[in-house]
């Protein structure tokens, strides 16, 4: 990519109120499995690293009210460790599980070879009449998150909550998506379905191919 380089072109944006949560931000020409985006937000240490984990997971769990019931965090893109911290929190809070075992589960989905999400059968009582949260990375389309909201409801399950460390929208299917970052904190972020992206139409380069799990340069 003539001497691309993502660290180069990388900036950091601070979360208000809390300095210890940075996104890191990379402008260029980007494709998802959704569309086509104008900046790569890296997360990895924020997934992958404790104190940074932590951090967001004590955000997330501000905007859930003590009267609010949660029996499991569905954790989609690989946030199993902000996923247990939030439950940490929200147990140290005060938040109640309605569950036997009055503790808050932790599970992740499966994604089958046509991208539909499932759950299987050892995790479904997780799903079932239980009280969810959904957690993500980030929320671009919101095309993840309403089948990640679908396939819960198909389980059984109730919706509690979403909550993103961005999102470029506010609400997915009727639901509220609450997040530490959203789009007026990236200065010029735009998204766009891949038939209409300007940034082709200009003949602007691609960049990467960018998923939950990071970047794959061109």
């Amino acid at each position: 990519m003539g001497g691309f380089s993502m660290r180069e072109k990388m900036t950091k944006i601070y979360a208000k109120g809390n300095k210890n949560i940075i996104l890191r931000v990379t402008p260029g020409h980007f494709v998802t499995p959704q569309s086509h985006i104008t900046h790569y937000l890296d997360m990895t240490t924020m997934r992958s690293r404790v104190s940074e984990a932590q951090a967001v997971a004590k955000e997330l769990a501000n905007k859930y009210q003590v009267s609010t019931p949660v029996d499991t965090i569905v954790c989609m893109d690989s946030l199993e460790v902000i996923g247990a911290f939030l439950a940490e929190e929200l147990t140290k809070a005060g938040v109640h599980s309605m569950n036997a075992h009055q503790t808050i589960y932790v599970t992740s989905p499966e994604f089958n070879s046509q991208g539909q999400i499932l759950f299987r059968d050892n995790i479904q009582p997780m799903i079932k009449g239980k009280n969810c949260i959904i957690l993500m990375s980030s929320v671009t389309t919101g095309k993840t998150l309403q089948s990640g909201i679908e396939s819960i409801l198909y389980y059984g399950g109730v919706i509690r909550g979403v909550s993103a460390i961005f999102s470029a929208v506010s609400k997915v299917a009727g639901v509220d998506v609450d997040s530490i970052f959203r789009q007026k904190d990236i200065p010029d972020y735009c998204t766009y379905k891949s038939r209409e992206c300007k940034l082709c139409k200009n003949l602007v380069k691609i960049d990467a191919l960018v998923n939950s799990f990071g970047y794959t340069k061109i």
